[in-house]
């Protein structure tokens, strides 16, 4: 078997059961309007499937960060995964709702962008130190809740465990990158 084959490819249809038809059917019903990734791998375990589409639903389209603060949560996490998919996905859907191409580049680098705007400096710090430390400082955490709010801060944890979660499907389960604009992730040093 090919070492980067794609361990868990689209199940055909007419295999599904009843529960995998349920749940694909609501993704597809959704926001999303299809079955895609990460959602095939999932396939092999359809309630898990249900729940983390309802929540992916919350925290991508309707936290209380907004649409931009949330696609650059969902970078940070792509980055720290390494995850090439939801980078692909993301990152041009990141520079449309406003967040900057240098911004976008530095953590495709996995470097600290420089001359973020308050908002997305504070986010920033907020995720790469919950990713670093497993927790975030007192400080970092008073200008989180000052900027987004109890809900905001919740939804920011929300978006990196999410997305952490879809990573490590993703990862583990090899999915193909969609053609994407954006450049993939490179290689990050070992630590």
């Amino acid at each position: 078997m090919n070492h980067f084959s794609d361990r868990f490819p689209p199940l055909p249809p007419e295999t599904w059961s009843a529960e995998q038809k349920q749940y694909a059917q609501e993704i597809i019903n959704g926001p999303r309007g299809a079955l895609l990734s990460p959602f095939v791998p999932l396939m092999r375990s359809p309630e898990l499937m249900a729940h983390a589409s309802r929540m992916g639903e919350y925290l991508r389209y309707r936290s209380a960060l907004g649409q931009r603060l949330s696609e650059l949560a969902i970078l940070i996490t792509s980055r720290r995964w390494s995850q090439q998919v939801e980078w692909a996905i993301h990152a041009p859907i990141a520079l449309r709702e406003g967040v900057a191409e240098q911004t976008i580049e530095a953590i495709r680098q996995g470097r600290q962008p420089e001359g973020l705007p308050e908002d997305e400096a504070a986010l920033y710090a907020f995720s790469t130190e919950l990713f670093c430390n497993q927790s975030v400082s007192d400080h970092t955490y008073d200008r989180a809740l000052a900027l987004f709010g109890e809900q905001g801060v919740m939804d920011l944890v929300g978006i990196n465990g999410y997305y952490s979660l879809l990573s490590m499907v993703m990862n583990v389960a090899r999915t193909p990158v969609p053609a994407s604009t954006a450049q993939p992730l490179p290689a990050m040093p070992a630590v």
